[in-house]
């Protein structure tokens, strides 16, 4: 741990966990390093949990509220939700206790698009922030901090809590020095300049994170892996999917909208996410770039190849296998990937001037477009709405994907209109599930009903759509868009009732289809 700890006042303050944790008192603001599962801190939380049991056991309370930069994993999240530590949580989660804690109303959850996370913190919208826990992999002579494995807030927490404790996990590859791009010139309103960034492997800022020394008030040794899900293997419908994207870029390029090497590459994470990734290669794409915000495996194989030069991100987000190969070329990686704050790498400003394809998953869309990626009927949060709205609304192209149905028919994902919406209609451009890919540029509500009925409906609800839109184009209040509001959400409500949005003949239908 000398090597990791070189600053000799830092290396003072060497403490443990538990010893650490207890410098965190209830009530208080704590910001915390982690982005989808990586660079996160895992020693400190725990402690916190260990105190948040017995506080509970001697019947009295114990919470935080915590600000990360997305979601973590159990040491974090999980271990805090199961103690019931929590009294608040933003921006973004993806851990089952987090998620069944907040639809029970027992946590407060603040769901936000990643790029605003940063600035309403400088703007005092959160209030003081009292500690912040930061993962690095180390700390230089000098104090400088070397980022891990993620960079996402913590910029801004380091900057803004009052006190701060750091995580040096030795697990961490020492070679992850130099792959960070920090950019320190930002500033608030009326003071702000544009970011002098061009291209997506340009550096405009260091390799390190800065914190003045009296800030800290503790370190914590640690060797801990982070704790990535690895997704599933794409499908046949993901695959499918991907299939109708790409042939879309096939007919941009055809039309000079695109050229061969496409624009920078946005992409969500998940299998549908790896399944166009892996049609890149597979459609013999190559010198492509990426500026999104997670590098997950497929990534690190389009970048082994030669598909993309580069990707800049703010976190990985790597199964045991992915950081293996991370691990084995990291030589070789290290020169085509740079990891920024999410304040930058989910910046308007740079997503607009860069023109980057967004490439996003969503829960469902209505037939007009507008698209929920966040709540199940309305009301329960899956995840939150990550940074897709921040290269929805800014990209040259924004992408939403989604099988057609899901829960065994039982839900569909084109629906009359969406129960909760995340991106309005004027931010989507294009819609692709397995059925195909419904171009909604250029055309007017009733248009792109008509589009998205045609080309993203699964057929066992097709007809029900049509059925519905005719209707409402005679019926309706107003024809610009027209809606039947006293059976717009009867769907989402049928299905709370009975568990499909199928009517009762259509359910019994699509249960003997799937008997046969």
């Amino acid at each position: 741990m000398d090597e990791r700890i070189r600053h000799p006042g830092l290396r003072q303050l060497l403490m443990s966990a538990e010893e650490a944790a207890a410098l965190i008192q209830p009530h208080m603001t704590v910001a915390m390093s982690g982005f989808t599962g990586a660079g996160y801190p895992k020693a400190v939380p725990q402690a916190l949990t260990e105190r948040m049991n017995a506080a509970a056991d001697a019947g009295e309370g114990f919470q935080l509220r915590v600000l990360t930069g997305a979601s973590t994993a159990p040491e974090l999240d999980g271990a805090l939700a199961r103690a019931r530590g929590m009294e608040l949580r933003l921006p973004y989660q993806s851990d089952p206790t987090v998620r069944e804690r907040v639809n029970a109303g027992e946590l407060e959850y603040i769901d936000m698009h990643l790029s605003h996370v940063a600035q309403h913190a400088w703007f005092g919208y959160f209030g003081e922030i009292d500690v912040a826990v930061i993962e690095v992999v180390g700390i230089r002579e000098d104090g400088a901090l070397i980022p891990s494995s993620s960079v996402g807030n913590n910029k801004t927490w380091l900057e803004q809590a009052d006190r701060v404790i750091l995580e040096v996990n030795r697990w961490q590859p020492a070679a992850l020095e130099g792959m960070h791009d920090v950019y320190y010139g930002t500033a608030l309103p009326p003071h702000r300049k544009p970011i002098p960034l061009e291209h997506p492997d340009e550096r405009i800022g260091e390799p390190y994170l800065h914190c003045p020394p009296e800030k800290v008030i503790a370190v914590v040794e640690t060797d801990a892996p982070d704790r990535n899900s690895p997704f599933s293997p794409p499908d046949g419908v993901s695959r499918q999917i991907a299939a109708h994207l790409l042939d879309f870029f096939d007919h941009e390029i055809r039309h000079g909208r695109l050229t061969e090497r496409l624009l920078p590459l946005q992409s969500g994470v998940g299998n549908i996410a790896n399944a166009v990734l892996a049609g890149l290669a597979e459609g013999g794409y190559r010198g492509l770039t990426a500026y999104t915000e997670v590098i997950q495996d497929g990534m690190l194989d389009l970048l082994r190849t030669g598909v993309l030069d580069m990707a800049s991100a703010t976190s990985f987000s790597l199964s045991t296998d992915g950081l293996a190969t991370f691990e084995e070329d990291i030589e070789q990686l290290r020169e085509r990937i740079l990891l920024r704050p999410q304040e930058i790498s989910n910046h308007p400003e740079l997503i607009r001037r860069l023109g980057c394809i967004a490439m996003n998953g969503m829960i469902e869309a209505d037939i007009y477009g507008n698209v929920n990626s966040t709540h199940i009927a309305g009301s329960r949060v899956m995840n939150g709405i990550g940074g897709s709205g921040d290269f929805a609304r800014n990209g040259y192209l924004s992408v939403f994907m989604s099988p057609s149905m899901a829960k065994r028919g039982g839900i569909s994902a084109i629906v009359p209109m969406a129960s909760h919406v995340d991106h309005t209609e004027h931010d989507v451009m294009i819609l692709i599930t397995e059925q195909g890919l419904a171009d909604l540029r250029g055309l007017s509500p009733k248009q792109r009903a008509r589009t998205i009925i045609a080309n993203c409906a699964h057929p066992d609800y097709r007809s029900l759509l049509e059925d519905y839109f005719e209707r409402a184009c005679r019926e309706s209040y107003g024809r610009h868009t027209p809606h039947l509001l006293d059976e717009a959400l009867a769907w989402h409500q049928r299905f709370v009732d009975t568990g499909t949005m199928q009517p009762e003949a259509g359910a019994a239908r699509s249960a003997g289809s799937a008997r046969a």
